[in-house]
């Protein structure tokens, strides 16, 4: 037993000099340890803003900002800004976060209130945990939309991961990728009433390289909603309802060039959502969407499962032009299951302008009624194969 003890002295002895020499130098910043209190009340903004200098400035690899579990923390407006020191900065955000219940009683930086948490010129970032983001926008939804923050938005950055957090009521867009390429999101659930105005889910602009993944979304406007300078996007396994579905668009709007390609969106549910595989494009504007391929859909008794309108018009007057988006290359394959409105297929294409490269395959959406699904089709060039019900001629 004595000589037992002296090996094992012996062998940790040894050994525990490695060990220490070869553990990682992680070093945890929490936003408790710089003053932040959770208790849903006191305003934790200014404790979060120097949680977050520590960290970014941090010299060691991965530093992590660190929001614990068992507390409710209160956000104003908040810009949390790199570049940072080290390549790679984690958030864990295990906790809940939550903004001020009144519109009036919002602190906004630079004057500017269009944005609640903004996280910008950060690469390398990952943003992870189980907490729940509440934007409690009910009482923003009766202010007028320019006015309304985005809950969550990262902008300028790359490589980014965003997995596993809850997202909740937001006065406007929950989270917005603006200008951002190599991004991964997956896990997240977005929960919002059907009636609560442009609050999209996912809103992508001007990035590339985006996948999204495992989402559970459910909102009063788009799901995902996919605009101009977007290019290379990987959307699968989603459930969308309710909300309008997963949207190319809108594009062109006030005569703008807006370009969208190579999107390839697979293995999405629609569940009572007003639209499901949907692009839209207004009258007078210039560019292309291009490259789109909608795949392995099942619809829930969606209005409008599959839908191309380049009539667009929301809330304004909108008159006949000659110009319009060029809808080109766009599949819609498998598509299942049970439509609630009188067009099961809608694709309303421009006549000086027609889209190009449609494809129809094996599309199989039987009303949720006794009416017969329809389809409507004008101006489309393309072919149908497989399954074709509603019966569709292109």
């Amino acid at each position: 037993m004595v000589i037992m003890k002296m090996l094992v002295s012996i062998f940790v002895a040894l050994l525990l000099p490695s060990l220490i020499f070869s553990a990682p130098d992680f070093p945890v910043f929490n936003v408790v340890d710089y003053g932040a209190v959770g208790d849903g009340l006191t305003d934790a903004t200014n404790a979060f803003i120097k949680t977050w200098e520590a960290t970014c400035t941090s010299s060691p690899s991965s530093p992590t900002m660190y929001v614990p579990s068992g507390n409710t923390f209160l956000l104003h407006p908040i810009k949390l800004e790199g570049p940072c020191v080290s390549p790679a900065v984690t958030i864990q955000i295990n906790g809940n976060i939550t903004a001020p219940i009144e519109p009036s009683r919002w602190r906004c930086y630079d004057k500017r209130c269009d944005k609640w948490i903004h996280l910008k010129h950060v690469n390398g970032l990952t943003v992870h945990g189980n907490g729940t983001i509440n934007g409690r926008g009910h009482k923003w939804w009766n202010v007028n939309d320019r006015l309304r923050p985005t809950a969550f938005e990262i902008s300028r950055s790359e490589n980014i991961s965003l997995t596993g957090l809850n997202f909740k009521d937001s006065p406007r867009m929950h989270i917005h990728f603006e200008k951002s390429k190599s991004a991964r999101v997956t896990n997240i659930t977005i929960d919002a009433p059907g009636e609560s105005p442009n609050t999209d889910g996912i809103h992508v602009s001007g990035s590339r390289d985006v996948f999204i993944d495992y989402c559970q979304i459910g909102t009063g406007d788009d799901c995902i909603s996919i605009v101009d300078g977007c290019s290379h996007l990987n959307i699968s396994n989603i459930v969308c309802g309710p909300g309008h579905g997963i949207s190319i668009g809108s594009l062109g709007k006030h005569g703008s060039n807006d370009n969208v390609e190579d999107i390839f969106i697979r293995n999405i549910v629609f569940i009572n959502s007003t639209n499901g595989a949907r692009i839209k494009t207004w009258q007078g504007g210039k560019g292309h969407a291009s490259n789109i391929i909608f795949e392995r859909i099942r619809t829930q008794d969606s209005y409008n499962p599959i839908i191309i309108d380049q009539f667009y018009c929301d809330g304004e007057h909108c008159t006949e032009h000659d110009s319009a988006v060029q809808v080109s290359n766009v599949t819609f394959r498998h598509v299942h299951g049970t439509s609630q409105g009188e067009f099961a297929v809608k694709l309303d294409c421009s006549a000086s302008i027609p889209c190009t490269g449609i494809v129809l395959e094996d599309i199989d959406i039987r009303s949720g009624y006794e009416d017969q699904a329809r389809a409507y089709t004008s101006n489309v060039q393309g072919i149908v194969m497989g399954l074709n019900i509603p019966q569709t001629h292109l």
